[in-house]
């Protein structure tokens, strides 16, 4: 693997793939030289395609969310360690950085909360924060929320709670919703997130 000094995970949504959210290195890269990008594939197969997901979301509720969540915890862990060893920053988690979209937010968020993952910063698109309780961040990690205003999937709502949860757990959180944008990832909300990561990421 190149000698970098940043490493940042994409974490991809429901039904998606990893090399999905790849086309997001290429703006990234221009304020973030000298880092490495990776984008696993979740660990379970989507019933409908070709895609996955880091839980099912057959009858999902909000009742059995969390559950589903915790259960997903040590696939989810295994595939940030494989990454993590295999590009050298298994000492250096605070140089790396997870990239979350939808459910894939919901994942890097529980890394978070959980306390499991100490990493140097998240971003977190169009997600929510579900993680079973209790909830005991690092909080040295920053996170910035972004969402948008017209999401049907995901309410820009569930952002604007997580953010004032992160809050007073004492997490650094920033978040923004973004008007008219539905549940993707916009050029705007690209743009935020490398200004984020290489404020917080910097050398």
């Amino acid at each position: 693997m190149p000698d970098t000094t940043r490493l940042v995970i994409f974490l991809h949504g429901v039904g998606s793939r990893g090399e999905d959210l790849l086309p997001l290195a290429g703006p990234l890269r221009h304020v973030l030289p000298g880092t490495s990008f990776a984008a696993p594939d979740a660990p379970y197969p989507f019933p409908y395609g070709m895609g996955h997901q880091w839980f099912s979301i057959a009858g999902v509720t909000e009742d059995n969310r969390a559950g589903r969540i915790e259960a997903a915890r040590a696939d989810f862990d295994r595939v940030i360690r494989e990454i993590i060893e295999t590009y050298g920053f298994a000492e250096k988690l605070d140089r790396v950085a997870f990239v979350g979209f939808s459910q894939g937010t919901i994942m890097a968020l529980d890394a978070l909360v959980s306390g499991r993952w100490p990493v140097g910063a998240i971003v977190g698109f169009s997600g929510r924060l579900a993680s079973p309780l209790p909830l005991s961040p690092h909080k040295a990690t920053p996170v910035l929320l972004v969402h948008g205003a017209a999401d049907s999937v995901i309410l820009a709502a569930e952002t604007v709670k997580a953010a004032a949860t992160l809050q007073e757990l004492g997490v650094d959180v920033e978040s923004r919703i973004l008007p008219g944008l539905d549940h993707t990832i916009s050029a705007e909300g690209v743009e935020l997130a490398g200004k984020f990561l290489a404020d917080r990421l910097g050398d």
